[in-house]
């Protein structure tokens, strides 16, 4: 059995021409092309980490040669692997998912369990009040999320809070597949009265499902850096007993194409249309820089 726990950092990632044309002969070519057509640096970053993340896990953890490789997104945009069946070694079968938010591109997978992986940055919002953002997005919280949200001090904590209530859901709709269609105030959780701290997972988190708690779900909450809280979820499983948490191994762009092979040629343009995208959005640069 095995626990795959991987994080890259993409807003400190400044590829070289050359790291960024390889990248693109090593994914595929419809993957490239959808990157491409990010507007702005940062997301083509992430997109691009993601499937690296992606192609190194199935390649060292799954046993399928690089070239092989073959994956598709699900109706609901989750990714899965489409091989032969002599492609992939027999049971135990391995569940993953990809996350990506702030500064970093990350990936949660393990066998014999369905898993959800979401990671979320403290920001402030960018055009109202931290009350008013709140406000809008109040349906998406039952009334307990609220008060403990709402009670956990400062407006710096209270967005804390906020986002690992937010982290904690996505990563359970991930893990069940469902999307948009899910009633976010179906699920609510109890968070571990335990703080958070770099470095260290909490697993004591509840959740419950339309007003029962559900058992068989096991939450883990860990923090990349101060501004990144990452939730994982564990769905039913047929273990005896779950492995202890796992903490997210940080890798660098050498680690993600260790394994790597090109798929195709070098496109030049391709860098030629990377060098001239704009990092971020200019509310995204300014609020990164009044932190």
């Amino acid at each position: 059995m095995g626990s795959i726990r991987w994080a890259f950092r993409c807003g400190s990632w400044t590829p070289s021409r050359s790291e960024w044309l390889f990248a693109a002969r090593c994914i595929q070519r419809e993957e490239k092309d959808r990157i491409g057509q990010f507007v702005f640096a940062k997301d083509a970053k992430s997109a691009m980490a993601g499937r690296l993340l992606l192609r190194r896990f199935v390649c060292e953890r799954m046993g399928v040669p690089w070239s092989e490789i073959r994956l598709e997104r699900s109706p609901r945009g989750k990714p899965y692997l489409a091989v032969s069946s002599d492609s992939v070694p027999e049971p135990p079968a391995w569940s993953f998912n990809l996350s990506h938010h702030g500064d970093y591109a990350v990936l949660a997978a393990e066998q014999g369990l369905q898993v959800g992986v979401d990671v979320m940055k403290t920001t402030m919002p960018g055009s109202s009040s931290v009350q008013e953002f709140f406000r809008i997005m109040s349906r998406q919280f039952t009334v307990h999320e609220w008060s403990t949200i709402q009670s956990a001090g400062s407006e710096d904590q209270q967005l804390a809070a906020f986002y690992r209530h937010w982290a904690l859901k996505e990563s359970f709709i991930k893990a069940i597949g469902t999307g948009l269609g899910f009633n976010l105030q179906r699920v609510e959780f109890h968070l571990s009265s335990e703080l958070v701290t770099p470095g260290r997972v909490l697993h004591q988190t509840k959740m419950l499902l339309d007003e029962e708690e559900e058992e068989d779900w096991t939450f883990e909450e860990s923090l990349l850096d101060a501004d990144h809280h990452v939730a994982v979820a564990l769905g039913p499983s047929l273990r005896p007993s779950l492995p202890p948490p796992a903490t997210f191994t940080l890798l660098t762009f050498v680690d993600l194409i260790t394994l790597a092979s090109p798929l195709m040629e070098e496109d030049s343009a391709y860098w030629e249309s990377f060098e001239m995208k704009a990092e971020a959005p200019q509310r995204q640069r300014d609020s990164d820089t009044s932190k």
